[in-house]
């Protein structure tokens, strides 16, 4: 049976270049010591030519550059990025205000989207990259349901205006296909085993 302990943090000193509470939460859960990097001004330029599915990991790359001086033989970053897909192929970032984040949920309501996480795991001579998918499958929502929601958990700060671990998760959502901790921002079982080969 494989050994699934939580990584020590004394081989090297992690550092997590996120803001989301989220994402630190997550993080605690196997890496049990790591610094926050403070946040900074990254230009997101994507490229039109990339698929909505890739965005997450060029993204995340493009984070790790942002932080590439933090980089020293002692020091591993991470980075990460995640996007909500429609079934249309339009990706939901994060809402720009109320009305916006309404707007979202009445797109995803009674339908199957896509959340998309890419992170780079990135240490002075090496970075590796990689996504995680996860289907999720809401069922109807009312607009009541919603602005509940929104009214409640001021979900500005989350792709697709929606936490899954959050009520509307609870009440509005079906059922998922891949990774729970992806959808809420870092496919843990993947980062483990990518951070168990540094």
């Amino acid at each position: 049976m494989q050994d699934l302990r939580p990584l020590s943090p004394t081989a090297r000193t992690v550092i997590l270049a996120s803001a989301s509470p989220r994402r630190h939460e997550l993080l605690r859960m196997i890496v049990p010591g790591f610094t926050v990097a403070g946040t900074r001004s990254i230009k997101e330029t994507i490229p039109e030519s990339l698929s909505g599915c890739d965005v997450p990991a060029y993204l995340s790359q493009l984070k790790a550059d942002g932080y590439a001086d933090l980089l020293s033989p002692n020091n591993l970053l991470i980075t990460a990025d995640t996007v909500v897909i429609r079934n249309d192929g339009i990706i939901l970032g994060k809402p720009s205000d109320r009305a916006d984040a309404c707007r979202m949920l009445r797109s995803l309501s009674d339908a199957p989207h896509t959340v998309v996480t890419g992170v780079s795991v990135s240490t002075s001579g090496r970075r590796e990259t990689f996504s995680e998918t996860t289907t999720v499958h809401f069922a109807p929502l009312t607009d009541d349901e919603i602005k509940t929601y929104v009214d409640r958990f001021h979900p500005l700060d989350k792709a697709g205006a929606y936490g899954i671990q959050e009520w509307i998760g609870c009440i509005g959502i079906r059922s998922i296909e891949g990774c729970f901790y992806n959808v809420m921002g870092l496919p843990l079982h993947r980062l483990y085993q990518v951070l168990r080969t540094f």
